[in-house]
């Protein structure tokens, strides 16, 4: 986590005074959004399973001078998301910007993939994806404007071997952001989603070992490996996904809908 004194609210905000849900909020490349949507003026809503790693991120940001609240929250749990969004409303103002990105990863050979992995790994990462954008367009609607940013991942793109439930949500997801795109463009609201490389953070920590093992590598050359694979030559990083997010919610993409935005060093184009 960055020292606070690296916080700063930008002289030039693109997001001031915009309220923005951000799941998964409390770790990753969730709370880099949420401290990048902070800098740009954003009220920020972290939302997350873990009510301490939310309470850490939006105390960070407040500590640095921006706006935040912590809420704890389980993406699958349709009811409780709903009331959540009515609380941010009351306490915060109304939404303006929802991301879903809260999601799970798992390495598994197909054929060892149980029924109940399957449904876990769909559940949160495109039942969840659903529910929130349920959630936030229905609140979107009555003021004919807001935008909802889906994270998908390279593997929404292009398969990857051992990770058939994964690379299912995220296609998936994709597919339910051009849907719902194509269906609000004329109600003001924008819906996009965000397809990232490979992001070593502790997701990836908790299934490097797994990863290793399934292709033939120690630990400690499995960075090298992914790196040799991208025309950049490097991973993507937090950093790199927060300012797709910044962008996409932001007025400069107000006529970009629909679309599955590559951030992948130029492994992925498509």
């Amino acid at each position: 986590m960055p020292a606070l004194k690296d916080f700063a609210l930008k002289d030039c905000a693109r997001l001031t005074d915009r309220v923005a849900v951000v799941t998964g909020g409390g770790s990753g490349i969730g709370a880099g959004i949420c401290r990048a949507f902070a800098r740009e003026g954003a009220l920020v809503a972290v939302a997350d399973l873990n009510p301490e790693a939310a309470w850490r991120v939006a105390a960070e940001i407040e500590a640095g001078g921006g706006r935040s609240l912590a809420v704890p929250l389980d993406v699958t749990d349709a009811a409780a998301v709903a009331s959540a969004a009515d609380e941010i409303e009351r306490t915060i103002g109304p939404l303006e910007v929802w991301v879903n990105n809260a999601g799970i990863s798992r390495v598994v050979p197909f054929i060892d993939c149980s029924e109940e992995l399957w449904d876990a790994v769909l559940r949160v990462n495109l039942k969840g994806a659903f529910i929130g954008c349920q959630v936030a367009i229905r609140r979107m609607l009555p003021r004919q404007r807001g935008v909802v940013l889906n994270m998908s991942s390279q593997s929404g793109k292009t398969g990857a071997s051992q990770y058939a439930a994964y690379c299912a949500s995220k296609f998936g997801v994709i597919g339910l952001t051009q849907s719902l795109a194509l269906e609000f463009a004329r109600e003001g609201i924008r819906v996009n989603a965000i397809c990232p490389g490979v992001v070593f953070t502790g997701l990836w920590d908790e299934q490097l070992e797994d990863y290793a093992r399934k292709r033939g590598l120690a630990v400690e050359e499995v960075r090298p490996y992914l790196e040799d694979k991208v025309p950049m030559g490097r991973l993507c990083t937090v950093e790199d996904v927060a300012g797709t997010a910044v962008f996409l919610a932001s007025d400069e993409a107000a006529f970009i809908t629909g679309q599955a935005v590559n951030v992948t060093g130029g492994l992925v184009m498509d």
